[in-house]
């Protein structure tokens, strides 16, 4: 297991930057925190990876952005003139500093768009909608990679190095809504920027490695999906004539979403069983690396409203078990930890807390009320004692017999193992609405922490080999092989 992560994109440049010091030292408590408290329950999450984003321009632009919602416009570090201001993105650099701070494992930086200034048609969506290719000028490929680099170089230099830099994001779609930054790129777009990245980090004492291809949908990856130019990743970076298969500084790991993909219960299985398949025929390791609810579903419904209880909670445990158990997923990374927006896309939520006017953005900017998700307790099932370095391991346990399908609507099981110290992590979703008791004899377990309705992991002392699972939980029972 390589970490469990979520991104600063958009919210952190204002809660960073804007909010009183009492709150959002909270907040990065919840997201980064590996302590406990005097009852023994986990303060926070504990992630193990953090996110941070590259912006592209769009807040100098301002309204000319085309951008209406000023919180989905970034900062760039690089002016039109090629002058770096590393003041920018202030916000966002107080939370990377307090992930450094509270131990965060590692660290990814993250492109969407090139800077404005030297996307074609100087802005930071695409207005292209027929080739799909990158939104950049020809000939500023190289700037737009010295730029990533010099990012990179310049955080090294203060004592935060980036473990990852993942330069494209969701190549597949178009990104000409005017919501958000973002371009399209097509296979050869990726791999000549990639190139020029590796040559550069190469060249250098850094030890960041490039990370391909966040597809948008974990179809891209295996197969063309109706975007030939954009689809068949695995094979074509990795194959056997791969695009990107001896440049040094590229991991040898595929990223995808898990967007759409998700619903009904047997899409959710069998496209994970393609795309594993695929990956070990290549020798390629995976990581799902961000997700929050998009698709219609029956069991939640879909991504429009804030639910802070345990039912999207449990339907993302699934998806989690799902990529890490099915797809074999090393790393599993949530899209964005903060969100003022009232829907299913944060781990903690912002308002004004006002009842009267809760999503007022203006007011949101300087000041407001959060609130923690039991989805973000759920996670932290996995991120707080799932740590990097574990592998995950076959789980002995009677639920085994049980058919899949069955499974993913009662009790799903995972479990990992720590090597050195034979410390051994099993995490125990409970999707039904029935307590259960499991088997768990084969293992020297001596503690459970719980997400319910009721609890946010909290701990609780085992008594008996015999472990009873609240309905509609997550449960991690923490011990050692016997």
């Amino acid at each position: 297991m390589e970490g469990f992560g979520a991104s600063d994109a958009w919210r952190c440049q204002f809660v960073g930057d804007n909010w009183p010091e009492l709150k959002k030292n909270r907040i990065a408590e919840l997201l980064f925190s590996k302590e406990f408290d005097e009852n023994g329950n986990p303060k926070g999450i504990g992630l193990s990876i953090w996110r941070f984003y590259i912006g592209a321009g769009t807040t100098e632009q301002g309204e000319d952005s085309d951008i209406k919602n000023e919180w989905r416009r970034a900062e760039s570090f690089i002016d039109a003139y090629g002058n770096y201001d590393w003041s920018k993105q202030k916000g966002q650099q107080w939370f990377l500093q307090k992930a450094k701070n509270y131990g965060v494992d590692k660290f990814l930086a993250f492109s969407i768009s090139a800077p404005v200034h030297w996307t074609k048609n100087g802005k930071g969506y695409n207005s292209d909608l027929i080739s799909g290719k990158l939104n950049i000028q020809d000939d500023k490929y190289d700037d737009y990679a010295t730029f990533m680099f010099e990012v990179i170089k310049h955080f090294d230099s203060t004592g935060i190095s980036f473990n990852y830099l993942s330069p494209i994001n969701e190549p597949q779609w178009e990104w000409e809504k005017k919501s958000q930054e973002g371009t399209p790129a097509t296979n050869s777009d990726i791999t000549k920027l990639t190139h020029l990245l590796n040559q550069q980090i190469d060249e250098s004492n850094l030890n960041t490695e490039i990370v391909l291809a966040e597809a948008a949908d974990l179809r891209w990856l295996y197969s063309s999906f109706n975007k030939p130019k954009r689809g068949n990743q695995i094979d074509y970076f990795f194959g056997e004539n791969g695009k990107v298969e001896n440049l040094k500084r590229v991991k040898k790991t595929i990223s995808g979403h898990s967007y759409f993909t998700t619903w009904p219960v047997d899409s959710l299985i069998q496209i994970r069983q393609k795309l594993n398949k695929e990956l070990k025929k290549h020798n390629v390791d995976y990581w799902q690396s961000e997700f929050c609810i998009l698709e219609n579903t029956d069991d939640i419904g879909g991504g429009n409203k804030r639910d802070l209880g345990i039912d999207t909670a449990l339907y993302v445990a699934r998806v989690i078990h799902a990529d890490l158990t099915l797809a074999n997923a090393s790393s599993w990374q949530w899209w964005t930890a903060l969100t003022n927006a009232d829907y299913k896309d944060g781990l903690i939520y912002l308002d004004s807390g006002d009842n009267s006017d809760l999503f007022n953005l203006d007011k949101i900017k300087y000041n407001g009320d959060f609130h923690d998700s039991k989805l973000l307790w759920a996670l932290g099932n996995y991120s707080r004692f799932v740590k990097p370095g574990m592998v995950r391991v076959n789980v002995e346990s009677d639920e085994n017999e049980v058919s899949i399908i069955k499974q993913y609507k009662d009790i799903m099981l995972s479990a990992y193992l720590d090597k050195e110290t034979s410390e051994i992590a099993i995490v125990a979703i409970n999707y039904s609405n029935k307590n259960k008791a499991i088997d768990v004899s084969n293992y020297n377990i001596n503690e459970i922490y719980v997400t319910s309705s009721m609890k946010n992991l909290a701990k609780n002392v085992i008594q008996n080999k015999q472990i009873i699972l609240e309905a509609r939980s997550i449960s991690t029972l923490i011990g050692s092989i016997l």
